[in-house]
């Protein structure tokens, strides 16, 4: 069998520099033979060196993976981190209550000792990146069967990442690129003492609401501040009143100068998930029943949700993250079907299959091995389509129920205390759980839970198959004559994973019997059960399905060889993407400046919206007597957000946008409503990045929220 082309070949041979410069999420390792070459020609002025090195203090020093899926910057010398502050958010929420709302008033520390300790949120630094290719591909050489090839690169992962185990705060993983066509080890070092230092109010840093969200023009201050602590040796700790500001090695200096058309922009980050290289059948299958069923429950939901939130403050205070978490992905779900259709990425994607296949076709040697990779992947697609909507509804319809997803957590926990013999493990596990429960608690409205409850099994009973209902919804029939609105009320009225005094009395002396017994157990078992029972009946097509997508990228990276860039697609490790400040026309007669400002806001406040469209009495004065200080255009006015052509994905929410000094000049945190499509396939011409500029958000911390300090904190560059 031909030697696979080891991933660094692939992508030396596949860049052209007529490739678009913004398009791409590059892999850093690689970036002095791969894209550096054209970042010069935009304007680059660092070495590639500078940007990402092994062995000496770079760029890459400064940035990290923010809580389980965004990214953050350090900005000073003493550990200081910006994000969004729709990454934050849910830390803020949590530090929230009715006697102290830094969701609506914000959150300043103005000292060490006012910065708040945040339970379970953590950011890695990324220690080290090793092409691991060889070693996977010399234990499944010739493995025909997927299945056993799975088990042996498993194994193979594990080895490899077996050194890292028991080392405190380090976290080593093995990631696949190019659907499992080459593997690098990656390890980070993990902190675990992260605290609170500064939030805007969500007036500000949530200006728009899901109104704005993947809209331009944007007039967001999306933004947060954290610090990370170490021990006293710079090492990751669990909080201490003892641990102190963790020291960088490096951090990112921060620019005033602003921005102006076809400047160069680089952000540096980690984008969670593309699908570049989708077939036209996965493609099919993501819009009409993925995206359209999450579309459709979660409406349902944010309906319900929004509608007790208006009515209530403290239910807006509890429910404000989740809200904002549903609406953003089913908002991204609607824009994004239809963003396909009006590109028509469908007939896009089928064209490439007919390329492949004549490319397939003209040589004996590649029928051989790449002849069967499309059929593969259309039989696969075809054949698990019921059990993907399946999936989506279990998943949307029954698991967001909070009732039953509290039953599921509190199962888990449970289940890992009957296999621990240690009593100090069993002890550590309790407490885990009660401080969860007690979280869960916190944030939870029964009579909302109630009312999502009855709607989404009620959806769930109307679209879905009987044979795949969980067993005990078979009770609505024979004890509730079929009303599903009794059988949810009888479901609340005994549970206790909707009952704190009832779940505390269970936690003193915890019984199997009362816990199989509790309705909503019996609900997250079945559907458990009932998924258990899918997965048999699609693993032969799934292992297929997994061959199929392996020999199609192979195909792929062949044939585009010396023709066509072929980037990985996002998979949660850091990538750079680069590009320039840019406006866009995505209509005919309609054209988007780069550039938006204060003004906007004051156009944009809505009396009669108040929950998206406020403005700040503070605001409101600064803006009149435009005290903008240092931080305002040349013109006088000050600026809110910017664009800009670099390629990003969710998970980038957060990243820096550099200049080409790499001095900080905002924050990405959105992609634009015309180009949702972007996971999928790249526009050119639509797809823009939503920047936070870096002189609005420091005149919030400076001028509005008066907290200077953080600002004399960071290294500015005028």
């Amino acid at each position: 069998m031909k030697k696979f082309i080891t991933l660094t070949l692939a992508i030396i041979l596949t860049f052209n520099s007529a490739v678009r410069a913004d398009e791409g999420m590059w892999l850093l390792p690689l970036l002095k033979k791969v894209g550096f070459p054209e970042m010069q020609k935009l304007g680059v002025r660092l070495t590639a060196e500078q940007i990402y090195s092994i062995n000496n203090s770079s760029l890459k020093d400064a940035i990290v993976i923010f809580g389980g899926g965004c990214t953050g910057e350090l900005v000073s010398a003493e550990g200081l981190i910006l994000t969004n502050h729709h990454c934050g958010y849910s830390s803020i929420q949590q530090h929230s209550s009715i006697e102290h709302d830094y969701l609506k008033d914000g959150f300043w520390a103005m000292s060490r000792n006012d910065e708040l300790p945040t339970p379970g949120l953590r950011v890695s630094f990324l220690e080290s990146f090793e092409d691991v290719t060889d070693s996977i591909n010399a234990v499944t050489a010739g493995i025909e069967n997927e299945n056993e090839r799975q088990t042996a690169m498993r194994k193979k992962i594990t080895e490899l990442t077996a050194k890292y185990d028991g080392l405190k705060g380090t976290r080593a993983t093995v990631s696949s690129f190019y659907a499992g066509n080459a593997y690098y080890l990656i390890v980070y070092k993990v902190y675990s003492d992260v605290r609170m230092v500064g939030a805007p109010p969500s007036s500000i840093g949530k200006f728009g609401g899901d109104t704005d969200n993947w809209m331009w023009p944007r007039h967001t201050g999306d933004f947060s501040m954290f610090r990370v602590y170490a021990d006293r040796d710079g090492n990751p700790a669990d909080y201490s009143p003892d641990n102190v500001p963790y020291k960088p090695k490096q951090h990112l200096k921060v620019s005033l100068k602003g921005v102006n058309k076809n400047d160069f922009t680089m952000i540096m980050g980690y984008p969670g998930r593309t699908q570049r290289y989708m077939t036209s059948w996965e493609l099919d299958e993501r819009m009409n029943i993925s995206n359209a069923n999450r579309i459709h429950i979660r409406g349902i939901m944010l309906d319900l949700m929004k509608k007790d939130m208006e009515a209530d403050r403290k239910v807006r205070i509890q429910y404000a993250s989740k809200h904002a978490s549903i609406s953003n992905y089913w908002k991204n779900s609607l824009g994004m079907n239809k963003a396909l259709k009006r590109l028509k990425v469908l007939e896009k994607k089928q064209q490439e299959e007919r390329e492949f296949t004549a490319w397939v076709n003209a040589n004996e040697s590649r029928k051989a091995k790449y002849g069967d990779a499309l059929n593969l992947i259309q039989k696969a697609v075809a054949y698990r389509a019921e059990y993907q909507k399946l999936t989506v509804y279990y998943n949307e319809a029954i698991l967001n129920s909070e009732i039953v997803k509290n039953a599921y957590i509190v199962n888990s926990y449970l289940s890992l205390l009957t296999k621990e013999t240690d009593e100090e493990q069993k002890s550590e596990l309790l407490d885990d759980l009660k401080e969860t429960v007690e979280s869960f608690f916190k944030d939870y409205n029964k009579s909302t839970d109630l009312k999502i409850t009855k709607a989404l099994f009620k959806d769930f009973i109307e679209n879905t198959d009987a044979e795949y209902h969980p067993e005990c919804f078979a009770q609505i029939d024979s004890l509730y004559n079929g009303d599903v609105n009794k059988f949810v009320d009888n479901l609340f009225a005994t549970s206790m994973f909707c009952d704190k005094d009832k779940f505390e009395a269970f936690l003193e002396n915890p019984d199997d019997e009362v816990l199989e017994a509790d309705l909503a157990s019996q609900i997250y078992s079945s559907v458990a059960e009932k998924a258990g029972a899918l997965r048999p009946l699609t693993q032969p097509v799934t292992e297929q399905y997994n061959k199929g997508r392996r020999l199609y990228e192979s195909g792929l990276m062949e044939m585009n060889a010396g023709k066509k860039a072929m980037y990985p697609d996002a998979n949660s490790t850091m990538r750079l993407t680069y590009g320039t400040v840019q406006d866009y026309a995505p209509a005919d007669a309609v054209h988007y400046d780069y550039v938006t400002t204060i003004d906007g806001i004051m156009q944009k406040e809505d009396p009669d919206n108040l929950f998206e469209f406020e403005v700040p009495q503070r605001l409101k004065d600064l803006y009149n007597t435009k005290d903008y200080g240092r931080y305002a255009l040349k013109n006088g006015n000050l600026p809110v957000g910017f664009l800009s052509t670099n390629d990003i994905t969710g998970g980038n929410s957060g990243s820096p946008v550099l200049n080409a000094r790499g001095e900080l000049i905002g924050l990405a945190f959105d992609g634009n409503w015309e180009a949702l499509s972007g996971d999928i396939c790249f526009e050119p011409q639509l797809q823009r990045c939503i920047n936070v500029d870096i002189r609005y958000v420091l005149f919030i911390i400076d001028k509005y929220a008066g907290a200077k300090h953080l600002v004399d904190e960071m290294t500015i560059v005028n």
